[in-house]
């Protein structure tokens, strides 16, 4: 018997891309399976005995890794609290941990208490830590540069998965882009050439799943699916001969630059391979500021003719816009959303900028000095705290940003950019989505839950409409309005806990002229003072209990923090304003 390994995957809190809210319509637990541990699990040892636990449909114990020889994880930037925590429990249980993915990559001089890092990509790193593994004389850290030919790359482990779990099945076809915004970090993890894996591999991967009774949505994770145009267009036709043999079993849907919508025959080879929507990172639809963030391909295109011309062919738009670029103007918070609303984007991913490590973006801020620190957070909906100096003002910023999410996501506008996209959509058999079990079940729960919902008029209003004007697509008509809960609910939650630390903001700094007043004044002040601190702290610990278990930590934080304020508002030795110092007995 060879090594008992086990497999860890760090949980995805909830933001917009998580679908956290929706996954119950489905009966699910996550999105997607971790496509890149259950990777890496292929390029193990035959002999070892290997357990994967998802953090995101289930929990880990001390025991489980006190059961193994060897723990392995992969994080993203946005999974660094779970990340921590896993390697807070190995350190507990003294079993070793081996990390990689994007967060150890991009930050592992940060990162305390792993013992072996493989970064980069696995098939170049990860067989000389095993042979050194298996010598007794590992490394702590392996990193070799180099890109490797993905032909040779296995196919993922899906047996390790439990499907029932995951609302949509995931592959690889390529990695790189040839593309170099300044504010992505894609080619600096993954190259400027694209490569990809042959047809065939693709097709193998595709029987593995088909095999293992996955149906409906798959995702092909590329960042840019359309990188190499040439070898795209040699496994198209592959694709779409395999899932007309088999009545097309899977709904396939990507990412891929806006050009797209320049190439009809390409986006025609996607609709017959069975893809029904591609997510396009749109940014902004200011042209002075695609071209100062190396976004080039999009400042030279019509943005919403691409929209529409993907569009018109079948394709649902997905896209991501981001705000803070310092070329942004005082009007680009409406310019966005009157875009997002003109291009009938239904699931339009609006982020604030981020100077991602080892972007050219950090590289240029820091060298401007306006890095604050390195972002090693990567969830916008906890946390609006920018990671640079912005041209336009914070707060301005901040607030401006909030508005296009409480616009863009109010139930009215997105279920009128649904009705929208569902209207320049022509149905074909090879994308609409078709009406199985878990359709169904979503159908049900969608009906239950959203009718006696804050936004039901809205609801029913599209549902009715929708089915009126393309009953076919009935599936994608119950998709977006589950899309649309998860949006509603986080945006709500978000903006709840914005409100939530603006108004202790406020409570600080009308508790400081109260004290100024009570210290000025009598001893009658002072307890006046006293009875108003006390109630007002009580009041926001109240109100930090009712928020969403989701959100409750990060309210929780805000209110100790404040309460530490609170309690330093004093010093007693003499009676005056400060900083530091307080017994938080001496006033209450």
């Amino acid at each position: 018997m060879g090594i008992k390994a086990l497999l860890v995957y760090p949980e995805m809190p909830p933001t917009y891309w998580s679908m956290r809210y929706a996954l119950p319509f489905l009966g699910c637990k996550a999105s997607l399976p971790p496509l890149g541990l259950i990777t890496v699990a292929a390029m193990l040892p035959v002999d070892w005995d290997l357990k994967l636990i998802d953090l995101n449909i289930e929990s880990i114990s001390k025991q489980d890794i006190e059961a193994v020889d060897l723990v392995l994880t992969s994080a993203m930037l946005v999974q660094r609290v779970s990340f921590e925590k896993i390697v807070a429990l190995c350190r507990e249980a003294g079993k070793p941990l081996v990390a990689g993915g994007p967060y150890p990559t991009s930050c592992h001089e940060q990162i305390q208490g792993v013992d072996y890092f493989v970064l980069g990509e696995a098939e170049v790193n990860l067989p000389p830590f095993l042979e050194d593994f298996k010598n007794g004389t590992p490394k702590n850290c392996y990193r070799d540069p180099s890109r490797p030919d993905i032909t040779h790359t296995p196919p993922p482990r899906f047996d390790l998965l439990d499907r029932k779990r995951y609302a949509g099945a995931a592959l690889q076809y390529s990695r790189g882009c040839p593309h170099h915004c300044e504010f992505c970090d894609i080619v600096e993890l993954f190259g400027h050439k694209p490569r990809t894996k042959t047809p065939a591999q693709i097709l193998a991967e595709m029987d593995l799943l088909y095999e293992g009774g996955w149906r409906g949505s798959l995702f092909v994770v590329d960042d840019n699916f359309i990188g190499n145009r040439l070898e795209v267009r040699r496994l198209l036709p592959e694709v779409a001969r395999w899932q007309e043999e088999r009545n097309y079993p899977f709904t396939l849907y990507t990412e891929a630059s806006l050009d797209l919508a320049a190439d009809e025959a390409l986006m025609d080879d996607m609709v017959r391979a069975g893809f029904n929507m591609v997510f396009v990172g749109i940014e902004t639809p200011d042209q002075a500021t695609l071209e100062a963030a190396g976004k080039s391909l999009n400042s030279r295109a019509d943005l919403l003719a691409s929209v529409r011309a993907i569009q018109a062919k079948g394709l649902e738009v997905a896209a991501g816009f981001i705000v803070g670029f310092d070329e942004d103007q005082d009007d680009i918070f409406e310019r966005q959303i009157r875009f997002i609303g003109q291009a009938a984007i239904p699931t339009a991913m609006v982020g604030l900028l981020t100077a991602l490590p080892g972007t050219r973006l950090h590289t240029r801020l820091a060298s401007e000095g306006r890095l604050l620190f390195t972002s090693v957070g990567g969830n916008n909906t906890h946390d609006l705290d920018l990671n640079f100096l912005p041209r336009m003002d914070a707060n301005v910023l901040r607030a401006g940003y909030k508005r296009v999410l409480a616009e863009v996501y109010r139930p009215r506008r997105y279920f009128a950019r649904c009705l929208e996209l569902i209207r320049r959509m022509k149905p074909h058999k090879t994308s609409v989505r078709r009406i199985r079990l878990i359709e169904l079940r979503a159908f049900f729960h969608s009906l239950v839950r959203q009718t006696f919902s804050r936004y039901t008029f809205a609801y029913w209003s599209y549902l009715l409409h929708g089915l009126a004007l393309r009953p076919r697509m009935i599936a994608e008509l119950v998709t977006m309005a589950v899309k649309g809960h998860h949006f509603f609910t986080i945006t709500r939650s978000l903006l709840e806990l914005e409100r939530f630390k603006d108004k202790l903001q406020r409570s600080r700094q009308d508790l400081e002229d109260r004290l100024k007043r009570a210290i000025q004044g009598n001893a009658k002040n002072l307890a006046d003072w006293k009875a108003y601190r006390t109630k007002l702290l009580d009041r926001a610990k109240a109100r930090c209990e009712r928020f969403h278990p989701d959100f409750k930590g990060s309210a929780m934080r805000a209110f100790e923090e404040f309460r530490g304020t609170v309690e330093r508002l004093l010093i007693p030795s003499n009676g005056v304003m400060g900083n530091s110092g307080t017994d938080s007995e001496t006033y209450g």
